[in-house]
């Protein structure tokens, strides 16, 4: 090869690495709790006793876990790991309960917060001066993470333990709001402070609302520290931040599922039903039963002109779960706009639809007793099952659905971190 061609080729690799770079570096428009607390040099753990509560979603922008950033720190100890529903791995399923046990790699004890006991005892807490919450939320009432952190924060309270929230974006923005407040004989673990479904908060936000409104157990107020981002934004969408998205559980495994499963979960509730692409390659993207003209349930929800959202007819035969093996048809879900599809209706939409089409299908009155109290539960009401039963109309729930979105505006918006 000529003199010539080598220096242009080597030029071309060094442009190559130096734009490469360039985009990287425009592409990590944030700097994430985890980095701004070990740019700090872990100041605030100085000296101190350290319980981590984090996951696999637990990481940097450069995907280093935050159990590795911090175990290798100096000036402090961390001396115990809590795994909150999947586990610290994010490798259990959902629902599936958790033992305590010693993780491999660090050789440290992992205190389960999803068996027994959903919040660290007293006697665990004796050899602990502070706790460290780093889990990447998806901005969503029923998806248990917050709850884990409110038992947390309870359990520092009673204590006199420390609470430092390691602060991440909220893949649904700062500024969707979507759903009604739980009701009182509504509280659970998917449902655990009177929030709405999407709360428009980051979960460093979230934990000082929680905390200073009264919404732990008692009225509880525990020390509570946000180690807040660095470049973050109300209107960023997770691709806005450049940061890669790391599964927060099975069934959520890349930065479009939140929505999704905003979009189809409450529904996903009442399980041996109707199948949301759970046991399929498309959770919380589809909704399907046996012998459902897809094409037609497509055409009809497309007519109804709802902003943001498109419905495709869908065929498939699910790998677990609902209707596994069995050849279900359906439609599948697409956002358009972001900005203007309202999430949580759209489950509401598509049993309307389908109650039109067949008129006997009225899916709520297939489910048991159990999984309609689950749906209630993640609705934070009965209200809305009862009086979307007796037409299947949206128009009929709408105006209950939306009551709270104001109201919860101008509460929260004292506890905004970020513009």
């Amino acid at each position: 090869m000529k003199l010539n061609n080598l220096i242009k080729l080597a030029v071309i690799f060094v442009f190559s690495v130096m734009l490469t770079s360039t985009i990287l570096a425009q592409n990590s428009k944030i700097k994430l709790g985890i980095e701004v607390l070990a740019e700090s040099n872990f100041e605030i753990l100085k000296n101190k006793r350290v319980g981590l509560i984090t996951n696999a979603s637990g990481v940097d922008s450069k995907l280093n876990s935050t159990i590795d950033i911090i175990n290798s720190g100096n000036g402090f100890k961390l001396v115990a790991l809590f795994g909150p529903e999947h586990g610290i791995r994010g490798d259990v399923e959902a629902g599936d309960k958790i033992s305590d046990y010693v993780d491999k790699i660090t050789g440290l004890p992992v205190y389960s917060l999803y068996g027994k006991n959903r919040k660290p005892s007293d006697e665990i807490l004796e050899n602990i001066d502070v706790l460290v919450y780093d889990i990447q939320d998806i901005g969503c009432r029923s998806y248990t993470f917050i709850s884990s952190l409110g038992k947390i924060m309870e359990a520092a309270a009673k204590n006199n333990k420390q609470v430092i929230v390691l602060d991440r974006p909220n893949p649904l923005s700062g500024n969707k709001i979507e759903g009604n407040v739980v009701e009182e004989g509504f509280f659970s673990f998917i449902s655990q402070f009177p929030i709405p479904y999407v709360y428009g908060l980051t979960v460093g936000e979230l934990a000082n609302l929680i905390n200073n409104e009264g919404m732990l157990e008692d009225k509880a107020k525990c020390d509570l520290t946000v180690v807040k981002m660095e470049g973050w934004k109300r209107n960023y969408s997770f691709e806005d931040t450049g940061l890669n998205w790391v599964p927060t559980s099975p069934h959520v495994p890349h930065k479009d599922s939140p929505a999704f499963y905003v979009a189809s979960g409450i529904v996903g509730e009442l399980r041996d039903v109707i199948s949301i692409g759970v046991g399929y390659t498309l959770p919380f993207q589809t909704f399907a039963y046996q012998n459902v003209d897809g094409i037609e349930l497509a055409s009809r929800l497309n007519k109804l002109n709802l902003s943001g959202i498109t419905f495709m007819p869908i065929s498939y035969k699910p790998y677990y779960a609902f209707a596994k093996s069995e050849q279900i048809s359906g439609v599948e879900v697409f956002i358009t706009d972001f900005e203007k599809v309202e999430l949580m209706k759209t489950q509401l939409y598509v049993l309307q639809e389908l109650n039109k089409m067949y008129p006997n299908f009225k899916l709520l009155d297939k489910s048991d007793a159990s999984h309609l109290r689950a749906f209630d539960k993640a609705m934070g009401t009965d209200k809305i099952r009862i009086e979307f039963s007796k037409n299947y109309l949206v128009s009929d729930v709408e105006k209950y659905l939306d009551k709270d979105i104001e109201p919860f505006k101008l509460l929260s918006k004292k506890y905004y971190l970020y513009n």
